[in-house]
């Protein structure tokens, strides 16, 4: 715990204080370490291989049932890997026969040994759309890049994926599911979204605005649609939000709610990001020259980012979001958050693994052991929290936070909510909240197809979220989200929005059957 609260704690090792090593010598001389990163979570594993002579070589392990599968390292005569699972043991010793080697150099993302028990995590090139490659390019090789890729988005993007389902007249009664309630709306119009789910309860896709309605073959999801403008006065009467303009209160806002009795939340890391290294953004006091980024390191060797859900994981997961922002645009560069914790750059957790520090005060979302979800601001005091957190993502400060908007939604800078140079702040962005009926816990994702913090804010209100905070912004991909469905066991994936589908390359289902560049979000089925 010294090393992890010191002011620069130095590597991916002291930023996990739970971590224990076993060490097992070879009569060969060789020498053999077993890392456990976070024995309490159980999930991921270095594995140190010193011979007699040459040069070290480390794997990153991933142990398939970290629920239900210890690993230990034996020694003796002839040191093995233990595998005990359902109060058998089985023995293993990878680096014999060169089954260590050969799932090490193939180009799988997760190279099975011992017999399926462990997956060897291997470096791999994560996918990313033309133009998000392009506008990389330019942040990393041209002068002003970064002003540059922001005067394309305001002149020729602006609005670029805003949709407006007008209301129309129907016979037909469109009946949603009341699990949820109804949005606090002032006007309930029907609207013909251009969704890609098919909806049970619907009349050609007719829903009521503010209305919930199943997802078909989906048990346990539900989908909403409603724009800004609609929503009731007296949640424009509550403090704390700027005014919307014509554009945004005529802006649809898709909505899908997860029931989480049913479901398991997880984090993946992309390939790419979020990084590690310094954010250009924070500056003066917000910077310390003892390293190559916040917490002193800016790559996490010897464990690997693939960018991909595990594939074990295959056959139940629901569904996939895209995850925050990326660490260029993580940190502030001005106000109060930009002078001290190093800039606050958003902080990361992925398989109880911590790779980025988690800052007090900043919007996280966060899974503990026993698979509680949880939406909050960072305490002061996370040491009750970290010995049982198993993933963690922050992003900026709060959208809604005890049901009202944050104090920072209407200050640009003061809560990093990017947008152009000139502080225009609407554009396309997904965003989430958490909301709790009678005990019952629902996650909300939200796809805003043109809009500012206020907007998210009062549409997370109407709503009745308890705690909101914002995802990604300004394309689709970046605020990409998908379903899984299966046709005679195949995957089918759909998106939330059509257009979302130019993201899976070559038709696979992104971050499900492709590595991607970006972190994300997902949601299995519980058994």
């Amino acid at each position: 715990m010294t090393e992890l609260r010191a002011d620069v704690p130095g590597s991916v090792f002291a930023l996990n204080p739970f971590r224990n090593t076993q060490e097992a010598q070879d009569p060969d001389g060789s020498t053999y370490r077993l890392t456990s990163l976070n024995p309490q979570v159980n999930s991921w594993f270095v594995l140190d291989v010193v011979p007699p002579s040459g040069a070290q070589k480390s794997y990153h392990l991933e142990n398939v049932d970290p629920s239900g599968v210890a690993v230990r390292l034996r020694g003796g005569a002839a040191p093995a890997l233990v595998i005990d699972s359902a109060g058998l043991s089985t023995e293993c010793a990878p680096w014999k026969g060169g089954d260590l080697q050969t799932a090490a150099s193939s180009d799988l993302p997760f190279a099975p040994v011992c017999d399926w028990a462990l997956f060897v995590r291997n470096p791999v090139r994560g996918n990313r759309t033309t133009r998000e490659a392009v506008s990389q390019f330019l942040r990393d090789n041209v002068v002003f890049g970064d002003s540059i890729v922001n005067m394309i988005k305001g002149a020729f993007f602006a609005d670029a994926f805003m949709v407006s389902s007008e209301g129309f007249e129907t016979e037909a009664e469109v009946d949603g599911v009341d699990i949820l309630g109804t949005a606090l709306l002032a006007s309930a119009p029907s609207m013909q979204p251009a969704m890609g789910f098919d909806l049970a309860g619907t009349d050609g896709g007719a829903m009521t605005a503010g209305e919930w309605y199943t997802v078909s073959d989906a048990p346990g999801i539900y989908a909403s649609v409603m724009q800004p403008g609609m929503i009731a006065p007296e949640i424009f009467a509550i403090p704390g939000a700027n005014g919307l303009d014509g554009v945004e209160n005529r802006a649809d806002v898709y909505l899908v709610a997860f029931d989480m009795s049913q479901f398991d939340v997880g984090y993946e890391l992309g390939t790419d990001h979020p990084a590690l290294g310094w954010s250009p953004r924070p500056s003066g006091t917000g910077r310390h020259h003892q390293g190559p980024g916040p917490d002193g390191f800016d790559r996490p060797e010897p464990l690997v980012f693939n960018g991909m859900l595990s594939p074990d994981l295959y056959e139940t997961v629901a569904a996939t979001f895209a995850g925050g922002f990326k660490r260029e645009h993580g940190a502030w560069r001005f106000g109060d958050y930009a002078g001290f914790n190093w800039g606050n750059h958003y902080g990361f957790m992925t398989h109880g693994v911590l790779f980025s520090r988690l800052w007090p005060n900043l919007a996280t979302v966060y899974v503990l052991d026993d698979g509680s979800v949880y939406m909050g601001s960072w305490p002061e005091d996370d040491s009750d929290i970290l010995p049982r957190l198993v993933t963690a993502r922050q992003n900026g400060v709060p959208l809604i936070e005890n049901g009202v908007p944050g104090d920072q939604v209407t200050s640009w800078g003061g809560g990093n909510w990017s947008g152009s140079a000139e502080a225009n702040l609407r554009t396309l962005r997904g965003g989430a909240c958490m909301r709790t009926i009678e005990g019952r816990q629902f996650l909300i994702y939200a796809y805003f197809s043109s809009a500012t913090p206020s907007g998210m804010a009062r549409t997370f209100q109407a709503y009745q979220c308890d705690y909101a905070m914002l995802l990604d912004m300004n394309s689709q991909e970046l605020a990409y989200m998908a379903l899984y469905t299966r046709d005679g066991g195949d995957l089918q994936t759909r998106h939330l929005v059509r257009g979302m589908a130019g993201a899976d390359p070559d038709g696979a289902a992104r971050f499900v059957e492709a590595p991607d560049n970006r972190d994300f979000f997902y949601l299995v089925r519980r058994d």
